[in-house]
């Protein structure tokens, strides 16, 4: 089995910063992209932002420059830094992960079960 554990969500003012983690673990044999998705209230799930194997970051537009994403490859963790927050950032967020699975010829996507992020004065 495989499993993406998600911490690090809260209650922050605006303008505050959040660092949330994504941890996978399992039977792993690697892990190509890693992401974080948002979903507020009445909304569809959207992207936030991606980070290759490679490093290779892609952000929404309307976190660039305030979100910062990283890995940890051999620890298998993905990190969503978040300043400047703002009201409208309030929703769960979800980590996402394309793994290759011991024992498995094709990766597949895995999700987190979500941490509540708000931002509110």
């Amino acid at each position: 089995q495989v499993q993406l554990v998600e911490s690090g969500g809260g209650l922050v003012q605006p303008g505050g910063s959040l660092r949330l983690s994504c941890a996978a673990s399992g039977r792993i044999r690697s892990i190509n992209d890693m992401g974080w998705y948002r979903q507020a209230p009445g909304k569809q799930r959207e992207l936030v932002a991606t980070i290759t194997r490679g490093g290779t970051t892609n952000y929404a537009d309307s976190v660039k420059g305030r979100f910062t994403i990283s890995r940890d490859i051999p620890e298998n963790t993905v990190y969503l830094q978040m300043n400047s927050l703002k009201p409208e950032d309030t929703a769960v967020y979800y980590c996402n992960a394309d793994i290759l699975r011991s024992g498995s010829w094709y990766p597949r996507g895995y999700w987190g079960q979500g941490t509540q992020v708000t931002v509110s004065s």
